[in-house]
Formats: C-alpha cells, sequence, structure tokens
C-alpha cells in the first residue's frame, strides 16, 4: 500500500469488524441501549449517517475534477467543529427506521463509501489536503462507536 492511503486497510479492518457484529446481532441485542439516546441500530445508523457525508463529498469531489474545476468543495462542505446539534436533529429520523434495516443500512453504506474513498486521489484529500473535507479513514469513527455497542452488549466482535 502506498503511503498516504493507510485509511484503506484501516477502513477494510473495521468494516469487516461491524459485519461480524451485525452477522451475530439479533433483534433485541438491536433494541438494547448504547446509552440515554442511542440503541444499537441507532449508532449503526448515526455511523451510516457519518459515512453518507463522506459518500456525498466523494460524489462532489468527483464531479469537481470531471469539470476540471479548481474549486472541488465549497465552504459549506465543511463540518462545523461542534457536531452535536447535527446528531441530536438526526436522532428522532434514525430511531424511526426498523431497526434490521438500519443494521443492514450501514453495512451497506459503509461498503459504498469505503469502495469510494480508496478510487479517489489521496491529494485532495484530508489530511494531505489540509483544506479537504473529506477525510477517508472512516475507521476511527466507526470502531469508536463498535467498541460502544460492544461494550453495552457486554461483547467483543
Amino acid at each position: 500500500m502506498s503511503e498516504g492511503r493507510d485509511y484503506i486497510e484501516a477502513n477494510a479492518r473495521e468494516l469487516a469488524r461491524m459485519r461480524a457484529l451485525i452477522e451475530r446481532l439479533s433483534g433485541d441485542d438491536l433494541r438494547a441501549a448504547v446509552n440515554e439516546y442511542w440503541t444499537v441500530a441507532a449508532v449503526l445508523g448515526h455511523i451510516a449517517f457519518w459515512d453518507g457525508r463522506a459518500l456525498a463529498l466523494s460524489d462532489k469531489l468527483d464531479q469537481g475534477i470531471a469539470a476540471g474545476s479548481q474549486q472541488l468543495f465549497s465552504d459549506y462542505d465543511d463540518e462545523p467543529g461542534e457536531v452535536d446539534w447535527i446528531n441530536d436533529a438526526t436522532r428522532p429520523l434514525i430511531h424511526a427506521i426498523p431497526p434490521e434495516e438500519l443494521a443492514r443500512l450501514a453495512l451497506d453504506i459503509a461498503e459504498q463509501t469505503d469502495a469510494r474513498v480508496a478510487t479517489l486521489p489521496p491529494e485532495h484529500l484530508w489530511p494531505t489536503d489540509p483544506d479537504s473535507p473529506l477525510n477517508p479513514l472512516r475507521a476511527s469513527h466507526r470502531g469508536e462507536h463498535l467498541d460502544d455497542i460492544e461494550a453495552a452488549l457486554g461483547r467483543s466482535a
């Protein structure tokens, strides 16, 4: 693997971990509380939301490169420093999706996102480009929340 693309291996590792965990989760597990705000399924939905953001930014990057644009992202694409309000706003929507569907969707979006970011030119991605809003390393966010799920259920992947 070339330097600067270590995220591909890390993403694949956490994706495999996520897949193994989801395959073992029962309906009751998916409905179990991780904390006072999120169920296991909702945490997976939260992961899907943020992976989906990376997927949307990947589309925008590809379109900008294809169009020969000098500015690939706008100022509006930046993630705000404080994202709690985004997580709070998405929570009721995420919880409205059936738990089994959320688990399937989270895995599907993670697979798409990992495949997509692996094809993008690293020079247009954070941290190589510190101005890019697109962080191709999905593994750290997933891993943090998979740890939360495993702790809540008292098991590991």
